[in-house]
C-alpha cells in the first residue's frame, strides 16, 4: 500500500535529502525509522533533493508498506517522531493512490531564502548575513529575466546528471519582512534589514537557487546591472554567475501537485 509522508527537517546535520554513505541525510534517517517501525525494510522517494544544510517545510514524499491496522494508524506519526532525530519530524502519514508520486506528480517547487543585513544574533542559523548596501529595487528588475522556460545551466552546480537543464520559473522577487522577534519584541531593526528571497519553478537544478542569489547580490551591490540575469541565461557558463550563497538560510517551503479526479 502507498503512503504519503509530510514532513519538515532542519538541515544543520545532514548532508542533504539524498542518501549518501559519507554523511547522515534526510532520505536515509526516515527510512531507517520508517523500517524500525514497520519491521521490514521501507525506501521512501521524495519530491525532490535539497542541498547539505537546506532546510525544508512541508516536505512531501511517499513509501510503500503493509496496511496499517487501525490502532497502528491512529499513533503512527507520534511513534515515527520518538524514532527520528530531533531535525526532523513527520507532521502527516496517510494512505496515497497506488499511482501517487512524490517527484513525478509534483507540478512546481517553491523555495525562500532569507537575508540580514545587521548582526542579529537571533536569526544567525537560519539567514545569510549580508552587510554589503543593496538596491533592492535593481534586484527585482534582475528577477523579471528568470521568468519563463530557459535553460538555466549558467546557475547549475558542475557534475550534475540532469537530462536536461531547461526549467519553467513561474515567480522570483525580494521583499522585506520582520523576524517575530522584531515584529513581537521590539528588536531594533532599519527598513531592509531583512530580505526574503522567493522563487517557484516546475523544477530545480542542483545548486540553482543559491547561485541565482548569489548572482542577484551582485546586482543588488551594482557591480552588475539587472540585464546580466539575462545575458548568463542567453549563454553564461556557471563560472559566469555569482558566487552560490550558504545553504543554511534556503528553505523549500512548498510542493505542487496535480489534482486527480
Amino acid at each position: 500500500m502507498r503512503y504519503l509522508i509530510r514532513l519538515s527537517y532542519n538541515g544543520d546535520a545532514f548532508c542533504g535529502w539524498q542518501v549518501q554513505s559519507s554523511a547522515p541525510s534526510i532520505q536515509d534517517c526516515l527510512q531507517k525509522s520508517l523500517s524500525t517501525l514497520l519491521n521490514g525494510e521501507i525506501t521512501v522517494t521524495g519530491a525532490g533533493r535539497t542541498d547539505t544544510k537546506v532546510n525544508a517545510v512541508n516536505y512531501i514524499a511517499h513509501f510503500d508498506a503493509r496496511p496499517l491496522s487501525e490502532s497502528e494508524a491512529a499513533h503512527f506519526c507520534y511513534k515515527l517522531n520518538a524514532i527520528l532525530p530531533s531535525g526532523i519530524v513527520a507532521h502527516e502519514v496517510s494512505p496515497a493512490d497506488e499511482n501517487f508520486h512524490s517527484r513525478f506528480d509534483a507540478t512546481a517547487r517553491s523555495y525562500k531564502y532569507f537575508l540580514h543585513r545587521k548582526k542579529d544574533p537571533f536569526i544567525a542559523s537560519r539567514s545569510y548575513l549580508y552587510t554589503f548596501p543593496l538596491d533592492v529595487e535593481a534586484m527585482n528588475r534582475a528577477c523579471a529575466h528568470l521568468l519563463g522556460t530557459h535553460d538555466f545551466s549558467c546557475f547549475e552546480k558542475t557534475g550534475g546528471n540532469n537530462k536536461t537543464s531547461v526549467c519553467t520559473v513561474y515567480s522570483a522577487g525580494w521583499e522585506s519582512y520582520s523576524p517575530d522577534h522584531v515584529r513581537m519584541m521590539g528588536y531594533p531593526a532599519g527598513e531592509n534589514d531583512y530580505l526574503v528571497f522567493s522563487i517557484s519553478a516546475d523544477r530545480f537544478l542542483r545548486n540553482m537557487v543559491r547561485a541565482i542569489v548569489g548572482t542577484m547580490l551582485e546586482i543588488g551591490r551594482g557591480k552588475k546591472s539587472p540585464e546580466w540575469t539575462g545575458e548568463l541565461i542567453s549563454g553564461g557558463k556557471r563560472s559566469d554567475a555569482g558566487q552560490s550563497v550558504p545553504g543554511h538560510a534556503l528553505f523549500l517551503e512548498r510542493v505542487d501537485f496535480f489534482r486527480k479526479s
